[in-house]
């Protein structure tokens, strides 16, 4: 579904805005950039959200908003992210319509069967390793947690948290559908070169697996 998805974080983009990460990431390659925006304000993350379908549009590329159902009906996005705390996935899908795409954050099997049984289209799973992103991730869940939700849902299967160059690879052999990544994209001083990288890694490994 998605090999790359880059979440954006303001505390770690050194400055720059949400739709000028996602401009880069998208130019990279991400296939879909995921807003992020925590504690900030209605107005202004649709501000940044209108500017990033636009561009996500520019690229013929996908863009989902992080929990703000409102936020992404306004926009136009092309769907949301929940987590388990979010308002409910059959409820933000009878906001949303069939059309739209709904991913859901899930730290175990359970959860991933659940989501998969209220509709998901995705789920991503994590946090496989430790993380400084999110404060309430699960840090460090391992390797096995891909394994394990992938081995257990028949939709894709995302992995989140601490995701970087260096494990990449891995988290794919493990049987990731893709991957969703924040500091170690938005956070470099070249985010399309990143994305780039980080993408060629994906693409590559793909036909040994």
């Amino acid at each position: 579904m998605f090999e790359l998805c880059v979440i954006t974080d303001r505390a770690s983009s050194n400055g720059l805005s949400e739709a000028e990460v996602a401009k880069l990431a998208y130019s990279g390659g991400a296939d879909i950039v995921q807003l992020r925006m925590k504690n900030i304000d209605g107005k202004e993350m649709l501000e940044q959200a209108r500017k990033i379908k636009a561009f996500s549009e520019q690229y013929a590329k996908f863009f989902i908003v992080n929990d703000r159902i409102d936020i992404a009906i306004l926009s136009e996005a092309d769907g949301v992210h929940l987590g388990q705390s979010d308002i409910p996935l059959k409820e933000a899908r009878d906001l949303l319509g069939e059309d739209k795409i709904i991913g859901v954050s899930v730290h175990n099997v359970r959860e991933a069967i659940d989501a998969e049984s209220d509709g998901a289209d995705y789920v991503s799973v994590g946090s496989i390793f430790k993380t400084n992103t999110k404060d309430d991730a699960h840090h460090g869940q391992g390797l096995d947690a891909v394994f394990t939700v992938k081995e257990a849902v028949g939709i894709p299967v995302m992995a989140i948290g601490g995701i970087n160059r260096g494990n990449v690879q891995d988290v794919i052999r493990a049987g990731a559908d893709g991957v969703a990544i924040a500091s170690a994209i938005v956070s470099q001083p070249d985010i399309r070169a990143a994305a780039h990288e980080i993408r060629d890694m994906i693409l590559k490994i793909r036909p040994n697996i």
